[in-house]
This record gives C-alpha cells, sequence and structure tokens, in this order.
C-alpha cells in the first residue's frame, strides 16, 4: 500500500525525498516516516501541491451542487467536508484523491465507535459530553440525506448503501477529526464567501494540526485542543447557564469550515508529546514539510498535535501518550493533562457558607467572565478564575453590591474561606468517578494491566491522569488550609496573652 500511495502521491505532482524519508509502519502506531539518512534542520522533507489537498475547496462537489449547498447548511461545520470526501470516494477511479482515500483507517479506537460498557469507564471524565456523536447523527439527518434525496444524479441510490451511510459519515468524520489540516486560503485567493460558519460537526473541534506560513516565525508549541465547556446543573442552588451573545467575538474565533483540509503525506506523520522535529508551512501554491531540528538516521519524524491532554488524544486519535510526569506529580503520565470542574459545583459548596442567594451573582459572572467551567493542570495550582469566581460567591452584599456596580472581578485572592469551598468541590469533584485513583493504579499494574482491553486500559489512563490532578490540588489546598488555621489560633493565643492584666481605660 505505502508503495501505491507513493506512486499516486508523486503522479499528482506531490515531492518526497526519498533518499532521506521511509514511510513504514510502527507497532500500535500505524503507518510513519522515519529519517534514512541524518537530516538538518530546516530541510524540506516533501512538499504537496495546494491543489492536492482535499477540501470544500478543491473538490468540486460544491460547485455541482449550487445554491442547495448551502440551502442544506453544507457550508457550516464538517458536514460539508465530509460529505465530499464520501462523495469522492463514490467516484472510484474518477476521482483524483482515490489513492489517498484508499490509505485512511477503515476503524478507529476512538470512543465515537465504544460500546456502551467501554463509555462506562469513562464517567467523570472530559471525554463523555465531548464525543458529539447525538449531534453528529442530527446534522447527518437534517443536511445529508435531504441532499440525498434531492441530488439523485450525484448520489445514486445504488451507492447509497456502501459509500452514503451513516456509518461511512461517522468514519469520515473520525478521518477529519484526527487527520485533517487547518490550511488557510492564499492572500488573493477568493473566499467562498463572507457567510457566517459554525464548527459545530463532530463537537465542533478544529482541525487536527495547525499550518503556519512560511515566512512566519514558527511557534515551539502551540496549543489547539480547546476545553468546551460542560454542562451542569447539579447543587443545592442550581447554575443556570444562558448563551453570551457576543457575535463580534465569535466571529473573530470561529474557524472558516473551507479552511480545514485533509492533506496527503502530511497526515502520515505520527505524533508524540514534546517530540515535534517537523513542521507544515505553507506557500502560494504548495505546502511544506520542513525539519525543526536535525534529525538522525533511523529516528522517527514526528509532527505535533499540539501536546493535548489524553482526554482529547483519546477522543481525536484512539490512543494516550505515557510519559515521566513532572512535580508535584510523579509515575507515567501525560504532562498535559487537565480536569475541568464545573462552576455549579462551587455554587453548591458556597450555598452551605452564605445566608445570601447566589444567582444573581451566577448570572453576572456569567455575563462578565463568561467560566462555567475551571480548567485545572498538572501543576495542580487552583485557577484563578475558579479563586476569583468562589471570592465573588462569598462576599458580603454590600461588597457584592460595590463589586456589580464597578464591573469588575473579584481579585483572586486566596483565603481561609476560598480554601475551604476548593476542599469541598474537589472532594465532590472526585467523587463523580465510579473508581479511586488507588484501584486505578491497581488496573494499570504490570500483571494487571495486560489483562484490560486497549479500550478499559485508554480510559483508566484518561481518568487516572484527571484524578492525580484533583487529588494534588486537594493535598496542597488542605495544606494550605491546616496553615492557615494554625496561623488563626496563634493569633488567637497572642491576643489572649497580649489582653492579660490590661486595665480599662477611664472615661
Amino acid at each position: 500500500m505505502a508503495h501505491e500511495f507513493l506512486a499516486w502521491f508523486q503522479n499528482q505532482r506531490g515531492k518526497l525525498d526519498t533518499e532521506k524519508v521511509g514511510i513504514v509502519d510502527f507497532p500500535g502506531h500505524g503507518r510513519g516516516a522515519i529519517a534514512l539518512q541524518d537530516i538538518p534542520e530546516d530541510y524540506t522533507l516533501f512538499t504537496i501541491p495546494r491543489d492536492l489537498t482535499l477540501s470544500t475547496r478543491t473538490s468540486s462537489l460544491p460547485t455541482l451542487m449550487g445554491a442547495a449547498w448551502k440551502e442544506h447548511g453544507l457550508h457550516e461545520g464538517w458536514a460539508g467536508l465530509i460529505l465530499c470526501m464520501m462523495w469522492e470516494e463514490s467516484r472510484g477511479a474518477v476521482s483524483k484523491w482515490l489513492g489517498y482515500l484508499a490509505t485512511l483507517p477503515n476503524a478507529f479506537d476512538t470512543p465515537m465507535f465504544w460500546g456502551e460498557d467501554d463509555m462506562k469507564e469513562l464517567q467523570g471524565t472530559a471525554v463523555v459530553d465531548k464525543v458529539g456523536r447525538d449531534e453528529a447523527e442530527r446534522d447527518y439527518h437534517g443536511k445529508l440525506v435531504p441532499a440525498f434525496e434531492s441530488r439523485p444524479d450525484l448520489f445514486p441510490s445504488d451507492k447509497l448503501t456502501q459509500y452514503f451511510s451513516l456509518e461511512r459519515y461517522h468514519l469520515m468524520g473520525s478521518r477529519i477529526l484526527s487527520r485533517s489540516f487547518h490550511v488557510e486560503r492564499w492572500k488573493g485567493e477568493p473566499a467562498e464567501d463572507d457567510d457566517e460558519n459554525d464548527g459545530s460537526d463532530h463537537g465542533g473541534d478544529t482541525s487536527a494540526m495547525d499550518v503556519d506560513p512560511q515566512d512566519a516565525a514558527r511557534p515551539s508549541t502551540e496549543g489547539i485542543a480547546n476545553v468546551a465547556p460542560a454542562d451542569g446543573s447539579d447543587g443545592a442552588e442550581e447554575l443556570q447557564v444562558e448563551e453570551i451573545d457576543d457575535e463580534d467575538d465569535e466571529d473573530e474565533d470561529r474557524e472558516d469550515p473551507a479552511d480545514v483540509a485533509m492533506v496527503p503525506m502530511a497526515d502520515m506523520l505520527n505524533a508524540r508529546f514534546e517530540s515535534e522535529n517537523a513542521k507544515l508551512f505553507y506557500e502560494e501554491q504548495e505546502l511544506k514539510m520542513v525539519t525543526t531540528k536535525e534529525i538522525k538516521a533511523g529516528e522517527q519524524i514526528w509532527n505535533t498535535y499540539g501536546d493535548p491532554p489524553n482526554s482529547d488524544l483519546l477522543r481525536r486519535y484512539g490512543h494516550v501518550d505515557l510519559v515521566p510526569l513532572r512535580p508535584p506529580l510523579s509515575g507515567m503520565g501525560n504532562p498535559s493533562d487537565v480536569v475541568e470542574v464545573r462552576a455549579d459545583l462551587v455554587v453548591s459548596a458556597a450555598t452551605k457558607k452564605v445566608k445570601h442567594g447566589l444567582q444573581e451573582r451566577v448570572d453576572w459572572w456569567l455575563e462578565e467572565a463568561e467560566d462555567d467551567v475551571f480548567v485545572l493542570h498538572t501543576d495542580c495550582d487552583l485557577p484563578e478564575e475558579f479563586v476569583s469566581f468562589a471570592r465573588l460567591l462569598l462576599l458580603p452584599q454590600d461588597e457584592w453590591e460595590k463589586t456589580a456596580k464597578k464591573s469588575k472581578l473579584p481579585k483572586p485572592k486566596i483565603d481561609k474561606d476560598v480554601l475551604s469551598v476548593a476542599a469541598e468541590v474537589l472532594e465532590q469533584r472526585l467523587k463523580e468517578y465510579s473508581t479511586t485513583a488507588e484501584e486505578d493504579e491497581k488496573l494499570l499494574a504490570p500483571g494487571n494491566v495486560e489483562q484490560l482491553s486497549v479500550n478499559k486500559r485508554h480510559a483508566v489512563v484518561v481518568r487516572l491522569g484527571e484524578k492525580r490532578i484533583l487529588q494534588g490540588a486537594l493535598k496542597d489546598v488542605r495544606a494550605k488550609l491546616k496553615l492557615a488555621s494554625t496561623a488563626s489560633k496563634k493569633r488567637g493565643r497572642e491576643d489572649d496573652k497580649g489582653g492579660k492584666g490590661k486595665k480599662p481605660r477611664k472615661g
């Protein structure tokens, strides 16, 4: 297959330095690239003509459908690119991308394709609410099926089952999620339209990797995994979350679906935490994979996913990274792991400590800060937004009124009351998992881990990574609470001692 793909790639004007780069199979990682010779930094490994990328800009399907493309909502999200890929595959040898599509994986280990029992292993993690299977299927039935019915000349009934089924839709969506690049149009290249687009399909993710302009400064790392807010309604006081209508900001952040592209050859490269040694850059007529450091003969050539947490690696690519963790954590895991804490847990904890109502403050916070999820990292520190929100809820009524009037968020100053709220929040968050960290450690221990299925092992790694962060943060919070309590008692003794023997002032 590798030989046939290379022949196709070269016939389509792609260029690969076959003396320095080899395409091989890596156990557990699929196909990848390896250095056959020592390769210097800033060396071009291969080039891809722009018209060889597969996107809604390069496929002829949008043009053939005309106005119906927008009428069916195919210009929004990933539905259009998924349909283009399905349609190109259905054309067989007529499609210029047949040689490329034939190399793409036909099965994924991502949660999108897991059964109910496997999904239960992810209870409590950030993965569950982000798989997006239901949303994707609504788009399939609401956008693609009507398109099929309106153009039987493009989507013949005898091909619907084989090439345009819901199963193929999910497969193509997963191919995009795991292998696509963000390729912006070149200056001067006509834009398809100026309409608003949203990336709601398959979770609203950005493309798997970004492409940099050739003349741009190369970043050392790029974090591309956006943490989507999780919806929550638990707690003593229900957290009412409403969408903030800020169209101008959304327009700036919104990805143009036409920029999402499948890039033959470039997606052959694997990625691993902090292992990037090559990156894709674009020029007017072509894209280039260029080394970012020297690569020795025999070493694998790595692209970058932006070093996302294991929860995103599993959801997008079906694997996890295990490397030595950094203090304050220890063991093997992903140093980029995160854990999400919903704001309603903070509201629930704060409600027990105050007599005033909190809904007005919650509404104000969502308007001013827009954060209804707080993200903890492997440094185990409480996020400043978490501290600020907790302080807002705990403010006396007069201070709250001053804060609201000034429209200024409370400073993220940690005190004993905030620590007390944080401790309860972290304890409650840990209870959302079906197992303890200690139980997960045992499951991953030698002699036990070999008995786990691949899916369960990945799920345990993800949930353990989140629990370690929560436990690390809780340990730190409890230590600070103890210190604050000791200091308070000491001050009390000193006050008592200083007050002995004093006579009341005479009037």
